[in-house]
């Protein structure tokens, strides 16, 4: 009781022994359960402790998603012109069979093998990978965790994401895993990326998430998750989860001088490789909004117009060039790519409405979507 006769909150008592055993299960349901109790208590300089431990063992999630996650061998047929000079074996020199040899030399075909990774994300066989991985593979093999192999079709790939949809056929449902919502996704979280590295077989790797919004020159619509958890060659087309096991990253690309993890991976972010990945399984290629604009980031915020495509659907619609378009649909737009990327999303043949300032003035404009193609800017 205080002086006016209210009850105090009870603390908790420093220095009371606890039992190892209980001292152990109590840590593992807070930092489990994201228990809130260990992190509100004060420290020595009287702030909030933002940051406890880390979890005591990533063992129960990769038991979870590991099932799920695939090894991917491609096959692909080329021809080989550096057969031009053909190097006879001694035994054949000068004998009828030197004529026949380099003929059959010159005509052979080689096998480039290549290895990647990928991802269930439906029991039937649907596998989500990379483009690189797949794109121009004669055979694909897939291999599970439980040693398990099948052969693999191409669904439908997207050389301007690197996203790419193949299916196999077993005789039993396969384990999958789900997107999670890589928008609610911080810098700094924890995540665990899964894949094929070197070839070696499936293994695991835990980091955090470094950065986000990455633009690294891989194309148009470049958004990558930054990652420092060690990705390597053959983690392409691997999954990058959350602590509850979703999918929020399909790792695609590295930067590294030496050619392997310097810890700086890139992931695209689940919220842009899920409605991809359903229109490849789907309907095989995606179809992406146009306009037919020339654009850059504006000094004073906004997207300037530089230049309009005489003919196309922007010009249709009244956009100049000098505009600056701050919103479409509604939703601010700050950067030429995030314009882009709008205007992607959109059906070719819908409509949106673009706030455009021009000369000082607002303007509204409803413009009709065209359809792109990879020749077309935005």
């Amino acid at each position: 009781m205080n002086e006016t006769g209210s009850t105090l909150p009870r603390r908790p008592v420093l220095g009371a022994v606890i039992p190892v055993a209980a001292f152990r299960a109590l840590l593992a349901v807070a930092i489990w359960t994201g228990s809130t109790a260990a992190r509100a208590e004060p420290d020595p300089q009287g702030g909030p402790l933002l940051v406890v431990s880390g979890p005591l063992s990533f063992a129960p999630l990769v038991r979870k998603v590991v099932p799920a996650v695939v090894n991917i061998a491609v096959t692909q047929d080329v021809d080989d012109d550096s057969q031009t000079k053909v190097k006879v074996p001694q035994a054949l020199r000068g004998t009828p069979f030197e004529k026949q040899f380099r003929e059959r030399m010159r005509s052979r075909r080689e096998q480039m093998l290549g290895a990647g990774s990928g991802f269930v994300i439906d029991p039937s066989g649907i596998i989500v990978t990379n483009n690189h991985v797949v794109g121009n593979a004669n055979k694909i093999s897939v291999s599970f965790s439980d040693g398990t192999e099948l052969p693999a079709k191409l669904l439908g790939s997207d050389e301007l994401t690197d996203i790419a949809v193949i299916q196999v056929k077993a005789d039993h449902k396969l384990a999958f895993v789900t997107w999670g919502d890589s928008r609610k996704v911080e810098i700094g979280d924890w995540i665990l990326a899964a894949g094929n590295p070197f070839g070696l077989g499936s293994s695991v790797t835990a980091g955090i998430v470094s950065a986000r919004g990455r633009d690294i020159g891989a194309g148009p619509f470049d958004d990558f998750l930054q990652l420092d958890a060690p990705i390597n060659p053959g983690n392409s087309g691997g999954p990058s989860f959350d602590m509850h096991g979703q999918v929020v990253a399909l790792n695609t690309a590295i930067v590294s001088p030496t050619g392997g993890s310097v810890g700086i991976g890139f992931g695209i972010p689940s919220e842009l490789v899920a409605p991809i990945v359903e229109q490849l399984r789907t309907k095989g290629h995606i179809d992406r909004g146009w306009l037919g604009v020339t654009l850059e980031n504006a000094t004073g915020g906004g997207v300037a117009i530089v230049s309009v495509d005489k003919g196309g659907p922007g010009a249709r619609a009244g956009l100049r060039s000098g505009d600056i378009v701050s919103m479409v649909n509604g939703d601010h737009v700050d950067t030429n790519r995030g314009l882009i990327r709008t205007v992607a999303a959109a059906a070719p043949g819908s409509s949106i409405r673009l706030q455009v300032t021009r000369k000082g003035h607002a303007v509204d404009v409803l413009a009709v979507v065209g359809r792109r193609v990879d020749e077309n800017p935005g």
